[in-house]
């Protein structure tokens, strides 16, 4: 049992007891994050209208059940990339998780790995790769961007692979960084990057008092594009997901140029500000791959229908990352593990009531939008 308690003259609730869904784990990050790192992890770019349209677009979508089915067992697993996990729910790629946890990365690996799952690691990540390898057995991803430095790109895949990462995830959304204005008005500095210290200076200059978004266009390289794919395809036998499309035309030229996958993202609205909600556009790049790679999808998910409604649109899976940050700073490897398994059971529970015993089983049938809804009352 829990309590919510009125808190004047803030108006905000404060929890008091286990946290019975992921926003109630965002409420605990709040509470025990600085206001500094709590707003880097939530904030979104600009006037934050993909930020939350990216939750609220789930909200449009209705669940059609079927009933009268045989529910007595469910089977939650799936297969990414060739490799079983217990459901359709990856880690994300998010950064710097020791101003969540001392402990960072390797203390999530370690959720990852109890849960069954794929945690994709962040480049930009507290822990260094090979510590984050070294921590636990489990299936990992790295996650890259592409710098002007080439070679220090091509150092950190080959380093990935050598400690048996299992798949490149390079987000192609990120030229320049959005503007966050919460970490500009809090100065947010980037601390040590520890994958490449020893390489990348953090002194960029910035007249604004974040050094974010100058260290980014001092290093990204803002000239990558579809062509130098080919580039990073040469330098590893790991397959590659795109991370960042969010729409047909995208989706057609990352089959052509023989990438393994795709995450339809738009950054958690980190990055393009009134860019479309990630579920409005998931089934146009299902629907333009036509089954040639899997799609996989992030953005917005907080319940368990929510990705019961992402599975019915085409992903193969979704992938968490500011739930997870939540966990991590509330309760450590125990919330991580927690969020992740609030959101099985709903998923779980969400598939009993809607008649599908299997991640299969979950056809376009299941869902309504509302671009349907409208056309059914015409």
């Amino acid at each position: 049992m829990y309590l919510l308690l009125r808190c004047f003259p803030s108006s905000r609730w404060t929890m008091v007891g286990e946290p019975v869904n992921l926003n109630e784990f965002q409420e605990l990050a709040r509470e025990a994050l600085p206001k500094m790192y709590y707003d880097f992890y939530a904030g979104g770019a600009e006037d934050q209208y993909t930020l939350e349209e990216n939750m609220e677009a789930f909200r449009r979508i209705m669940i059609q059940p079927r009933i009268l089915v045989d529910v007595s067992r469910i089977d939650l697993s799936t297969n990414v990339l060739g490799y079983n996990i217990s459901a359709p729910i990856l880690i994300a790629p998010t950064a710097l998780h020791k101003l969540a946890h001392p402990e960072g990365e390797v203390v999530t690996a370690r959720a990852a790995a109890a849960c069954k799952t794929i945690m994709a690691l962040s480049f930009t990540s507290s822990c260094t790769l090979e510590e984050v390898a070294s921590s636990c057995n489990a299936v990992r991803f790295f996650q890259i961007y592409v710098y002007k430095r080439r070679d220090l790109s091509a150092l950190l895949v080959q380093r990935a692979e050598r400690n048996g990462y299992k798949a490149l995830v390079l987000t192609a959304d990120s030229p320049r960084v959005g503007r966050k204005e919460a970490d500009i008005k809090n100065k947010m500095i980037l601390p040590k990057l520890k994958n490449t210290e020893r390489f990348l200076s953090l002194e960029a200059s910035s007249d604004n008092g974040s050094n974010l978004a100058a260290f980014a266009k001092e290093t990204k390289d803002a000239s990558f594009c579809w062509k130098d794919i080919e580039w990073l395809s040469t330098i590893t036998n790991m397959p590659i997901l795109i991370k960042g499309l969010l729409t047909r035309e995208d989706a057609i030229k990352a089959v052509k140029v023989g990438v393994a996958g795709i995450v339809v993202s738009n950054h958690g609205g980190r990055q393009l500000d009134y860019a479309p909600a990630t579920i409005t556009v998931l089934e146009e790049v299902v629907q333009a791959v036509g089954g040639r790679i899997p799609v996989f999808f992030d953005g917005g998910v907080r319940r368990g229908t929510d990705v019961f409604k992402a599975l019915a649109l085409g992903a193969q899976a979704v992938l968490i990352g500011r739930p997870v940050i939540y966990g991590l700073a509330a309760k450590g490897e125990y919330g991580v593990r927690q969020v992740i398994k609030m959101l099985k059971d709903e998923l779980e529970l969400t598939m009993a009531l809607s008649g599908c015993t299997s991640v299969k089983a979950i056809t376009r049938r299941h869902v309504r939008t509302e671009r349907e809804r409208l056309h059914s009352m015409l």
